[in-house]
């Protein structure tokens, strides 16, 4: 049986490429894309794809926030980020998520099928070019926790669509909550991660990898 795969990535000429990669391969059968991070948690839970290649810099939803949606409703899902971005805040986002996989977009072709095929089968994979060294740093124990790790999934979803540059009205719209209630989600937002206002979280946000 094909093992089943959803192409999430908000640029149609790159969801167009992979789908042409991917389904040279008899193995395996592209069933949908999407192309934002929301709209990926939608396609997940109608399509039930085995595995989900995802870009991280999306909008509405990042990849990594949308892995994380993703893996907290359907954690059978294994999640691929193929990425341009190689920083440590990136990889070390998206592995804390839940990603089995993390293969950077300028090494792709050929390492996206294996990588697919590795996470299907229940393993990790991780771009070559993602040293040792490096997935070290990511993954040992004793690593500092991000504040971000504080939030809950609702703070994490208003606090994405802040630092997009989102009114309260246009949050509360997207999420379906009140105005006042989103209010309040930010005044929460920026007591737990201590800073003083929309400027500094922005900031904040640059810091972590949320925004590039």
């Amino acid at each position: 049986m094909a093992i089943t795969i959803l192409l999430v990535d908000d640029h149609a000429v790159v969801r167009d490429g992979l789908r042409a990669l991917i389904e040279h391969n008899a193995d395996l059968q592209v069933i949908g894309d999407a192309a934002n991070g929301r709209q990926a948690v939608t396609e997940v839970q109608r399509l039930k794809p085995d595995v989900v290649v995802m870009d991280i810099a999306m909008p509405e939803l990042d990849g990594v926030e949308s892995t994380r949606h993703i893996l907290e409703r359907f954690p059978q899902t294994r999640v691929l980020i193929l990425s341009m971005y190689l920083s440590a805040e990136h990889i070390h986002r998206a592995l804390q998520a839940g990603a089995r996989g993390y293969v950077l977009k300028d090494s792709a072709g050929k390492e996206v099928v294996d990588a697919i095929r590795a996470i299907n089968a229940g393993r990790r994979y991780l771009s070559q070019h993602i040293t040792e060294t490096v997935i070290d740093d990511y993954l040992r124990e004793d690593s500092s926790v991000s504040p971000l790790e504080s939030l809950s999934l609702r703070e994490r979803d208003v606090l994405q669509l802040v630092v997009q540059g989102r009114t309260n009205a246009a949050i509360a719209q997207s999420l379906s909550l009140s105005p006042k209630t989103v209010e309040t989600y930010r005044a929460r937002i920026m007591k737990k991660l201590n800073v003083r206002d929309t400027v500094d979280l922005v900031k904040f946000a640059m810091r972590n990898g949320l925004i590039t």
